[in-house]
């Protein structure tokens, strides 16, 4: 793709970095074929090419964006098929990011849009604020048929009770053996809320394998919920405050993996090093590189880090496993979690057209919530295609997404792999 940024432009690396990545791409088009919104709305601008060249020219000729503009960028998912299917290796993560960030800066949204976008970023990185507002919806929720769509929608995707926390908050968590290895173990904002026991389940089947965890509580959100709503200075707030707290442990134990269970989060995670690689403190950007690197999916790990003692299994069970798009399309982790399950020694199912999103996508599912409803009928006929027995997932936003959608139980892949390797059968499966 030609461009024609000025020389004072380049001299801005998030600008030089968009630059190079544009002259990637070729138009070939063949990222539309794997774009969930361009499959149901067929609108070249709501396809990545499309998206690319309205980034392009609103960046290239500082052009205030326009409402038309806002539209088709706030219809990404970021699920990053397209990077995916590119033959030519454009990596439309920063490219969009950077149009958010843009816009965030550039337009001025409604009222009712800013109050919205404002709330979530307030209230999602805050798991305490988080869990005060869900009980609060209980009240409500009888009401809530008087509300704007949006807000009734995220009334419906409250979750109406919260599950009791049954490990102590401790900053190690030691295994009753020999430790054989040492990590760190993001728990995460809302997932500790709504879903205590997949923290609880990574932590008990790595003590069972002799893994020690430290959790730093200084540690909330990982940044990637305000990142995605183009609130690029909070997200850095968050991303700093995580890089420091989790060097800290580094420098004072040795330390095999970062490890995260939210596959969103762990997409960010591994991208703070490009993040902070212009940034003006060197001693940042060094920390910030070694965090990334050291950056894992908890299945990740498991693979290729510890030999899983798997029980017997007396019933074999049909899995159907949903591959997260931060997952196989954002870290390229797929195949991984499919083979841990597989040792288990169930039946695993891959779902049709699994490459496409579910519509959760981070806050997507609250703020486009006409275009998440579709793409979860698509993804439940498809489950439904398989008929199996429960269904797993690794990414909190994907299993309250399907869940809203099935009747299917649908768990964490870690609760699976901690039931099969000894621990507690999930409460949501028979």
């Amino acid at each position: 793709m030609q461009t024609n940024f000025t020389k004072k432009q380049l001299q801005d690396p998030e600008i030089k970095n968009t630059e190079g990545i544009l002259r990637k791409c070729v138009h070939c088009g063949m990222c539309n074929s794997t774009c969930p919104t361009f499959q149901v709305l067929g609108d070249e601008l709501d396809g990545p090419r499309g998206r690319i060249y309205l980034i392009k020219d609103m960046i290239e000729n500082q052009k205030v964006p326009t409402e038309k503009v806002v539209k088709h960028i706030d219809r990404c998912l970021s699920c990053y098929a397209c990077m995916t299917t590119c033959p030519s290796g454009v990596n439309y993560m920063h490219i969009i990011d950077h149009g958010r960030n843009y816009i965030e800066k550039n337009y001025k949204r409604t009222f009712f849009d800013r109050a919205i976008r404002n709330l979530l970023s307030y209230i999602l990185p805050r798991a305490n604020v988080f869990l005060f507002l869900g009980w609060m919806t209980r009240l409500v929720k009888p009401l809530s048929f008087l509300m704007p769509e949006k807000i009734k929608n995220m009334i419906h995707l409250m979750p109406s009770s919260f599950p009791k926390q049954n490990l102590k908050n401790k900053k190690v968590y030691k295994p009753k053996n020999k430790v054989v290895a040492r990590v760190i173990l993001l728990t995460g904002c809302v997932q500790k809320v709504i879903s205590p026991q997949i923290n609880e389940s990574t932590i008990h089947i790595l003590n069972r394998h002799g893994v020690e965890v430290y959790v730093a509580k200084e540690v909330g959100c990982c940044g990637s919920l305000n990142h995605h709503l183009g609130k690029e200075e909070l997200a850095k707030e968050s991303f700093i405050k995580n890089i420091n707290a989790w060097y800290d442990i580094c420098s004072k134990k040795p330390i095999d993996a970062i490890l995260v269970n939210t596959s969103g989060c762990g997409t960010t995670l591994k991208d703070y090093g490009f993040i902070f690689e212009h940034h003006p403190d060197k001693e940042l950007s060094k920390k910030a590189k070694i965090i990334s690197d050291m950056s894992k999916d908890i299945t990740e790990y498991l693979g290729k880090n510890i030999k899983l003692n798997f029980t017997k299994a007396s019933t074999v069970h049909k899995i159907a496993y949903h591959s997260a798009c931060s997952m196989q399309h954002g870290q390229n982790v797929h195949q991984q979690p499919i083979n841990l399950l597989k040792q288990s020694g169930h039946q695993i199912l891959e779902i049709p057209d699994g490459h496409l999103c579910c519509g959760s996508a981070g806050t997507y599912n609250l703020l486009q919530g006409e275009m998440a409803k579709e793409l979860l009928h698509r993804k439940v006929e498809n489950i439904d295609k398989v008929k199996p027995d429960f269904i797993a997932a690794g990414n909190i936003g994907c299993i309250t997404q399907i869940a809203s959608g099935i009747s299917v139980p649908i768990v964490h892949t870690i609760e699976l792999l901690d039931w099969f390797t000894g621990g507690s059968k999930p409460k949501e499966i028979n």
